[in-house]
């Protein structure tokens, strides 16, 4: 993502244009508020963001991210940057609450090419500060997406890995965490966002230049459930984030990050229902889109109903950050219940 400024880098952007696919007009939200950029200038450094929501105090939720140039970020809904780490190349990020262990937060690690790993810490939700508890193997090759999923038996991490190969294991947690291998999955070519549904471990992939991917609870074969058609999905797909609602339905949403926009899939049967772009308006807004995260219930008086962060590819002058929106906003735009 990384931008020239030279008149043959211009000129040849907009020839680019002419034939790049553009999907199915999306309507318009704009962000309520941004987070500060982050620490790497001049570079496609912001990747991927998680919400923590403080259930007896919505508006002191938190916002955790990457700079995949130099560690993790953790933010307050102001988008005031209350911590930040310097554990290198760390790409994708997801947190969970664990009984009896506190907010715990995994990202994916690719200082070492050949080999992934899993770094975990604890979220201290009072003051946004994270702990180090450890770094546990996360597979043969370079780490690249991360989701979790606080399942019955224990914390379930997926490591995606660049080349599309997919591990999921089972976290051990305290003063020596561990990683037990439980299944490997793959897509074809190259992988990052996923998610799971949290009610039953459905697992959501999205294949960059093919579409999203899903695989029932157990399974290691998967179904190519939404290609990229260019009209929902435009290539690349990259971040996906899931809001469940009742016992089977809600929302999937994914970065269309081909024309700078969000796709919208109903669960459980993955029917398109629209498409929303973060345009500017008091704020920028959100263009080539890495990472996303969705999160239900109120976040405070900006926030009545959801919230939504999107990395911002494109952030000029100032370094890639990330836009919160209203996910009623988005709801109210799209028509949707």
């Amino acid at each position: 993502m990384r931008k020239t400024t030279t008149a043959a880098a211009l000129a040849a952007s907009l020839a680019a244009c002419a034939t790049t696919p553009q999907g199915l007009p999306a309507v318009a939200v704009t962000a309520v508020a941004e987070t500060e950029p982050v620490g790497t200038a001049h570079e496609d450094a912001a990747d991927d963001p998680a919400i923590w929501r403080n259930a007896s105090d919505p508006e002191k939720s938190l916002i955790v991210a990457t700079d995949k140039k130099a560690g993790l970020l953790v933010y307050d809904l102001a988008g005031k940057t209350l911590f930040s780490e310097s554990s290198g190349r760390i790409n994708n990020v997801d947190l969970a609450e664990v009984d009896g262990a506190g907010v715990i937060v995994v990202a994916s690690d690719r200082n070492d090419g050949a080999n992934a790993h899993l770094v975990i810490w604890r979220l201290d939700t009072a003051s946004g500060r994270l702990e180090r508890l450890g770094r546990v193997p996360g597979g043969a090759g370079e780490g690249y997406g991360l989701c979790l999923w606080n399942a019955p038996d224990g914390l379930r991490a997926y490591s995606v890995l660049k080349h599309g190969t997919i591990e999921e294991f089972r976290l051990t947690l305290g003063p020596d965490p561990a990683a037990m291998h439980l299944r490997t999955m793959a897509v074809p070519s190259q992988a990052e966002g996923c998610v799971v549904d949290p009610r039953d471990g459905t697992f959501y992939v999205g294949e960059e230049n093919a579409g999203i991917w899903r695989f029932a609870p157990g399974a290691a074969r998967g179904t190519l459930i939404a290609p990229i058609d260019d009209r929902y999905l435009v290539a690349d797909v990259e971040g996906l984030a899931l809001l469940p609602q009742g016992s089977s339905g809600g929302w999937l949403v994914a970065s269309s990050q081909g024309d700078n926009a969000f796709a919208v899939f109903r669960l459980p049967d993955i029917a398109p229902v629209g498409r929303f772009a973060v345009t500017a308006g008091q704020l920028g807004g959100a263009e080539e889109t890495d990472g996303i995260a969705l999160a239900g219930g109120t976040f405070g008086a900006s926030f009545p109903d959801g919230l939504f962060v999107a990395q911002d590819g494109r952030n000029e002058p100032r370094a890639q950050n990330f836009k919160l929106l209203s996910w009623g906003a988005v709801k109210a735009a799209l028509g949707l219940e």
